[in-house]
């Protein structure tokens, strides 16, 4: 898929760096990231290819981890000290899991389709969010996430990556955790640590990670190869 977006987009190999120096920057804010690093640019750059075009610091680890989060209907709420979640919107999809069967090699259609039906549900707009947590576990997955998810046209979310709007401080924070790709990707565990994040960034608990603004959020997460996909939005009470 990868090759298949640089073919036919002209993505970048420094665009695809830039979407792990980014991720990376954010995991070593993060306490409880895999990896709690900082890389550099050239760092990425001079790392083994695993998998052509993916190189060693494309890919995210899996890891070790749990995370748990309460589902409750807001009459059973006291009013509690911590701002919690509303759900806007929750959205399960799916679509060919057999990539030689896909019309196309550059996005999953489930995606498209959850986030459309998401989108709907919640009465939203893509402007009205804040920052996504998406599922990167390469770090082409987070280019393509972002464009199937409606944020940026086809191709172009590795050019905004890399000049800067997609940082904790750009125009739409993507990842502020680390993402898998440098917070770690503990599988079964990993939708619900994105849930975790958005809830402590409502509640201004992320530290150094801390995006500026915090009211509405999505996070979107993908299985079996992009076979399938959910996006929840939240917002706040």
């Amino acid at each position: 898929m990868a090759s298949a977006h640089r073919h036919k987009y002209g993505t970048k190999e420094s665009e695809l760096g830039a979407v792990a120096v980014k991720n990376h920057a954010n995991g070593a804010r993060n306490p409880h990231a895999h990896f709690q690093k900082e890389i550099s640019i050239e760092t990425y750059l001079k790392s083994p290819v695993i998998a052509s075009p993916l190189r060693l610091y494309d890919c995210c680890p899996f890891s070790d981890g749990a995370a748990a989060i309460v589902v409750a209907a807001k009459e059973r709420l006291p009013s509690p000290p911590m701002v919690p979640l509303v759900v806007r919107a929750s959205v399960r999809t799916g679509s060919i899991a057999d990539m030689h069967d896909r019309s196309s090699m550059t996005g999953l259609p489930a995606t498209r389709l959850g986030a459309d039906r998401a989108f709907k549900m919640a009465g939203l707009e893509r402007g009205q969010i804040d920052f996504l947590e998406v599922h990167d576990c390469f770090t082409i997955a987070e280019l393509m996430a972002l464009e199937d998810l409606g944020f940026f046209p086809p191709g172009s979310a590795g050019a905004a990556t890399a000049d800067g709007t997609t940082q904790r401080d750009g125009r739409l924070p993507v990842n502020p955790s680390g993402g898998l790709k440098a917070k770690g990707h503990p599988v079964s565990a990993t939708g619900a640590s994105q849930v975790v994040e958005i809830f402590e960034q409502f509640n201004h608990l992320a530290g150094g990670r801390q995006v500026a603004k915090a009211e509405t959020a999505l996070a979107h997460n993908v299985g079996a190869t992009g076979g399938s996909c959910s996006v929840h939005i939240f917002g706040r009470p």
